[in-house]
């Protein structure tokens, strides 16, 4: 099959990867792609929010599978331009994809199919926002209604830091994601994240993580895009993830069913846990970035076989199997980031690595020039080991860090902790 990947960080680099162990792949294509995916697969230089352009170049390339990585082409309506074309496609229509563009909407679900989640405020004004704050109290989250990178999250400590952060909102900070703020009940437990497997009728839970969001150790400073994640995630016993399915993930899909807009894709549920019962945090639409790379590692080029059976359908039929087996994944991120960092340094002390089931450095924000490896991005590499313990795959991780050479960079060095 000839195979179309949408997206350039390291979670297509983890997609890709994976597809290409698959002996079903004859040809991938990654558009943009990154230094990283371009040593593995073709890459394509495409704006991959143009619907239009996407169905031409599948055409012109007898594409036979797309498989969109990224939030803002679903949100934009990719997956909807794909299907009209009579193209195969895996991710959700832009009406189903309003599961993680719009987080009002989300709870506007949540409320129709029962599933726990925090309490919560819609705001399209700053001073009415600021009022229900000061009713509520602190700590409180406040978040930007629309899609922010990952990064449109305030947990505010005090009443102070949620007005500063609603300022901040509708003063433009996170753009057009900004214009309207959901405030929500700050809930106590541990955070995990579910991945499922939706294909509008049937659904097949696909593995568990836990990333690092906060930049310092400790879980310390501003929230990132996530600075390392590991599977399978301790908190998601056998008994939490019947009660998440029972009681948020299946409700939901017949919800969104029922509405006539069915969600066929990667379900990404994030989850607090809290004597066992989970309370759903937010939704994606799409697989998680660090968490993918994670997964990937662990699901190998079966999760080929599992995307097309969801694309086409065939969920009832289809099987995870899981090696009984831990992976970890660290972030190398620019200096400043998730501040100002500079772009264009450096990286050398690639091409030791190893490279095969057990050891990949994925990369995220890389290109090549003259013949070298440069930092394009914040979150720029991911060097990701599975092990047969979270310890052994630390371990393995934290020495493919050790050979990177990049002043430029750094990253957390306590990645997994909390399960450790």
């Amino acid at each position: 099959m000839n195979i179309l990947i949408l997206g350039s960080g390291g979670r297509e680099h983890a997609l890709a990867w994976a597809v290409m162990q698959n002996p079903k792949c004859d040809r991938l294509i990654v558009a943009p792609g990154n230094a990283g995916i371009a040593m593995i697969a073709e890459c394509a230089a495409l704006d991959i929010e143009d619907g239009g352009s996407v169905v031409t170049f599948a055409e012109e390339n007898s594409i036979d599978f797309v498989i969109v990585g990224p939030e803002a082409p679903l949100a934009a309506g990719v997956a909807d331009r794909l299907r009209d074309a009579g193209l195969l496609v895996f991710g959700p229509s832009a009406e189903a994809a309003r599961l993680e563009a719009s987080k009002s909407f989300t709870k506007e679900i949540c409320a129709a199919a029962n599933a726990p989640t925090a309490a919560y405020g819609h705001f399209t004004d700053a001073e009415a926002a600021k009022a229900y704050v000061r009713e509520q109290g602190a700590p409180i989250v406040v978040k930007a209604d629309g899609l922010a990178a990952g990064k449109g999250v305030i947990i505010a400590e005090t009443v102070a830091e949620a007005e500063a952060a609603i300022d901040d909102m509708f003063g433009g900070a996170f753009g057009g994601a900004g214009a309207e703020v959901v405030i929500e009940e700050f809930m106590q437990g541990e955070e995990a994240s579910f991945f499922v497997l939706c294909d509008g009728t049937d659904v097949l839970p696909i593995g568990t993580a836990q990333d690092h969001k906060r930049v310092g150790e400790g879980d310390t400073g501003p929230n990132t895009g996530g600075m390392g994640a590991y599977s399978p995630a301790p908190v998601m016993s056998d008994a939490v993830i019947a009660k998440a399915m029972n009681e948020i993930i299946k409700p939901t899909m017949a919800e969104m069913a029922n509405r006539g807009t069915p969600f066929q894709g990667i379900l990404f549920a994030g989850l607090m846990i809290e004597n066992g019962q989970p309370r759903l945090v937010e939704y994606n639409v799409r697989f998680g970035d660090p968490e993918c790379q994670v997964l990937m590692m662990r699901l190998g080029g079966q999760a080929f076989d599992l995307l097309h059976a969801c694309a086409e359908g065939r969920l009832a039929e289809a099987r995870v199997n899981w090696a009984d087996d831990y992976a970890l994944t660290v972030v190398l991120a620019a200096k400043g980031y998730p501040g100002s960092y500079e772009k264009g340094t450096v990286i050398t002390g690639l091409d030791g690595l190893p490279e095969d089931s057990f050891h990949m450095l994925f990369h995220a924000g890389t290109s090549e020039k003259d013949g070298q490896i440069t930092a394009t991005g914040g979150r720029v590499l991911n060097a990701t080991a599975r092990g047969a313990t979270l310890q052994e795959a630390r371990d393995k991780a934290y020495s493919m860090v050790d050979q990177v050479n990049w002043p430029d960079g750094f990253c957390r060095r306590d990645i997994g902790w909390r399960a450790l």
